[in-house]
This record gives structure tokens, C-alpha cells and sequence, in this order.
């Protein structure tokens, strides 16, 4: 029987471990899933949401556990209390509007005719999450999911194997139906077959870029719907009117925090040259007092990475950059708890140009490059000289100047004096390589629901 474990960047143990379902077994997981959506869509939405809502807050409760639980398994200081913030955000935003989102369109309702659109459930939503942020990025398809009346079958990464357990059990405790919320242990082989199999009617990833072509791949043919959240390598611009201070604390929060491990992470940052020298030598003493180390500890605040191999592709990259002239500027002294492996000091790169891979590719760890640059046109080629787009954070007073740029920007979201925040009022989504679909906002519901259109004739004559 095949095993998925779960490796500690703590200590490098074996944290947890669960059998992966065989085919069958998962094919009987999915039945039980579709035999119990129609009964479950048929409950009123207020029942629905309710219970959604009630899910959530029994895992508030279960946040002793949660929060050691999460630093265990992906390394996040137990300093930062979990994800509860953004997770009890997501979800009570979309119960809010879940009433508005899901009403009937009508187009008439005269003595003659009823027209209208309704949305329903696609049936069957497969969340395949990850383990960068595993409660906050399940919970923006899993709330709307089940609101709108969809059953949904949960797949976790194994970095953070016990989330999905602890998800399925809150809302089950809060009175959601066993068959209606399920999780499942399942290898990459036996995910692939199931979507080619047709198994579910919507599925959504957020992963990697390669995982999101192995979605696309096993779900060819199906007609399967897919909504993709994938890599990203998200810029800032600081403008010569902006508050420098400002712009430190919160792009070099967004490049580091959660060890950098942020899919709208900032990852590259466009300074002009009025303001470059100032911006480099706070930046530099930002990141400089983080204190890293063993994330059970309530002093850390730089935990380790996920995994050693997540924290040897960043140190590679800074190499590589730093073998073609970019400069290190943060002392490593300052850091004696980077051990080579999982723990690993942040960075600030200077010198940096798009030749490099630390300027192209997605890094996912705590290090950031920075460029000087003299106009709004050179901030624009370089942000957009990308094969990702999921944020842009721009720096300025004035918003009509950021609202002219943002339109240029090849990104699924444009910031102004903000950055590495999901609002779960708009639409989470992407362009390029960072992936389809859209999450979260009214858009979100309608991507987990399907029209369907009633034509009715009250009259023959």
C-alpha cells in the first residue's frame, strides 16, 4: 500500500502519514459525493450557507491544534496564529453575497412569458490544494462550493497532509453531511485518472505551473471545468512620489513573510532612481531583524521553508544570480540558523537584470531582486517582461496615474499602496502562465455554478 508523508522542515522527521486511496476506493469516494449533491442542492441556500459558516467557526475553535499543526508541517511561527484572519474574511464575504450571486437573472415576467437565468450546481467540485497557505487557499472554492449547493472532495498537498482532515472535520462537527464534504489521500497517478475518468464536474488547482499542465492533460477530452492558480514572480513599482516607508514595510512584508512561500508574493521590485538608494538601505534593515529560527518558538518570526528542496532552488537562483554580478546585501552573520537545508536567511539582491533566473522564474522563498529605473515606461516593460501575471503593487499618490498603468499591466490584479492580499470582494485570478478561472467575488460563485435558462410561454395563442 502506497504511503504519503509528510516531512517536517522542523526537524526533518516523518511528521504524518496516510495510505493513498487505490482507484476504486476513490471511485467510491466520488459516488458517495454525487449521491448525495441532489439532496444537499435542494436544501434552502440560507441552510447551506449557515452551515458553511458554522464549519468555519468550529475550526476557530480547533485553532490550539491548527496553528502548532501548521508549523509542524510547513513551517509557519506559530507567532502568526495560522491563517484564521484571511480564512474567517473569505468565508464570511462569501456568505454574505452568496443570496445576490446565485439570484435568478430575469429578463422578463410579463402575462406572456417568464424569462430568466438560474445558476445550479456543476455537481461534484475536486479542490486540489496546496500547502503554501492550505486553509485559506481551500476555503476560497470549498465556502462558495458548498453554498452553492455542489459537493466537494478535497485533496491536499502532503507538506501539509492533516489539513484536509482538520477542514472535513469542523464541518462535519457543524453539521454538514459526511457525504457532502469529503477528504482523500491520493497519489498523482490516481488524481490524473480520476479527472480523465470524467469523475467530477469542476476542479480546481493551485499549484505549480507543471501541476496545472497535468491537470489540463488529464482533464482533455472530459469537458471537465477547470480553474487553474498557478506560479507567479509579482512585481512592485515605487514611484518618485511615494511614501518610501510605507512602501519598505509592505513590499519587503510581501517578499518575505510566510519564508517568501506567497503565489502574489512580491519577488521583484522596480525603484526610481530619486528614491533607490533610500529604498535599498531600509529594505536591507527590514529584513535584517527577522529573527529565524525553530517556528514552535514564539520569538521566531522567519520560520523554515516547506521543505529543503523548496529552500536549494532559492539558494541556487541567488548563486546563479550572484555568478553573473548581482550583490547579497543582507550579512549572513546576522543569521547563524540557516543551516544549508530547510532554514534559510532572507535576501536582498542588487544588481540584478531579467538575464537572470532569480529575475524570471519564480523563486518562492524569502529573497527579492531590486531594480532602479527611470520612467513609468521602464517600470512597465520589465513588470510585464513575465511569463507570469497574477499581482502588481504600485507605489504613488496618484491613483489616475496607477489606474493608467495598472490598465497596461499584463496581471490579474493591480494594487496601489498595497501588496500580497487577497480581497475577497474582487476576482482572484490570473494571466499567462499564473493560470484560468477565477476565484472568490461574484465571479467566483458563477464559476462554480453553470446557467441555465428558462424560456416559459404562458400563452399558446
Amino acid at each position: 500500500m502506497a504511503m504519503i508523508q509528510c516531512i517536517s522542515p522542523v526537524d526533518g522527521s516523518v511528521y504524518a502519514e496516510r495510505a493513498a486511496l487505490s482507484f476504486d476506493a476513490a471511485k467510491d469516494v466520488v459516488a458517495r459525493a454525487r449521491k448525495a449533491q441532489k439532496a444537499w442542492a435542494k436544501r434552502p441556500l440560507e441552510e447551506r450557507v449557515q452551515l458553511v459558516l458554522k464549519g468555519a467557526a468550529r475550526l476557530n475553535e480547533m485553532s490550539g491544534v491548527v496553528v502548532p499543526e501548521l508549523a509542524w508541517q510547513m513551517g509557519r511561527p506559530v507567532k502568526y496564529g495560522g491563517e484564521y484572519k484571511g480564512f474567517n474574511e473569505r468565508s464570511n464575504y462569501v456568505a454574505s453575497i452568496a443570496a445576490d450571486a446565485l439570484a435568478p437573472l430575469v429578463v422578463e415576467e410579463s402575462e406572456r412569458f417568464e424569462r430568466r437565468i438560474e445558476r445550479e450546481a456543476h455537481g461534484v467540485v475536486f479542490v486540489v490544494a496546496p500547502w503554501n497557505y492550505p486553509y485559506m487557499t481551500a476555503i476560497n472554492t470549498i465556502a462558495p462550493a458548498l453554498m452553492a449547493g455542489n459537493t466537494v472532495v478535497l485533496k491536499h498537498a502532503s507538506q501539509t497532509l492533516l489539513v484536509g482532515e482538520r477542514l472535513v472535520q469542523a464541518f462535519i462537527e457543524a453539521g454538514v453531511p459526511e457525504d457532502v464534504f469529503q477528504n482523500v489521500f491520493l497519489d498523482h497517478e490516481t488524481t490524473s485518472a480520476l479527472i480523465a475518468a470524467g469523475s467530477f464536474n469542476f476542479v480546481n488547482f493551485t499549484g505549480s505551473v507543471e501541476g496545472g499542465r497535468s491537470m489540463e492533460r488529464a482533464a482533455a477530452g472530459t469537458f471537465t471545468g477547470l480553474g487553474l492558480e498557478l506560479g507567479g514572480k509579482d512585481p512592485g513599482y515605487v514611484m518618485e512620489d511615494a511614501d518610501l516607508e510605507a512602501a519598505v514595510d509592505t513590499l519587503m512584508d510581501g517578499a518575505t513573510y510566510n519564508s517568501g512561500q506567497c503565489c502574489c508574493g512580491i519577488e521583484r521590485i522596480y525603484v526610481h532612481e530619486s528614491l533607490y538608494d533610500a529604498f535599498i538601505e531600509k529594505s536591507v534593515a527590514w529584513v535584517s531583524n527577522y529573527k529565524l529560527g525553530n517556528p514552535l518558538d514564539p520569538e521566531t518570526s522567519l520560520g523554515p521553508m516547506a521543505h529543503k528542496r523548496f529552500a536549494k532552488v532559492v539558494r541556487e537562483q541567488i548563486a546563479d544570480a550572484v555568478s553573473k554580478g548581482a550583490k547579497a546585501l543582507v550579512d549572513p552573520k546576522l543569521f547563524p540558523q540557516d543551516d544549508g537545508g530547510a532554514y534559510l536567511a532572507p535576501q536582498v539582491l542588487v544588481d540584478v537584470d531579467h538575464s537572470m533566473a532569480f529575475m524570471r522564474e519564480e523563486t518562492f522563498g524569502p529573497a527579492v531582486g531590486i531594480m532602479k529605473v527611470k520612467s513609468d515606461e521602464e517600470a512597465l516593460a520589465l513588470m510585464n517582461d513575465s511569463q507570469y501575471g497574477l499581482t502588481a503593487s504600485l507605489w504613488t499618490k496618484d491613483v489616475e496615474r496607477a489606474g493608467r498603468l495598472g490598465r497596461e499591466i499584463e496581471t490579474g490584479t493591480v494594487f496601489m499602496n498595497r501588496a500580497d492580499y487577497l480581497d475577497p470582494a474582487l476576482c482572484w485570478t490570473g494571466v499567462k502562465e499564473t493560470g484560468r478561472g477565477g476565484s472568490l467575488s461574484i465571479i467566483g460563485f458563477h464559476n462554480l455554478t453553470r446557467p441555465k435558462s428558462f424560456h416559459l410561454k404562458k400563452v399558446t395563442a
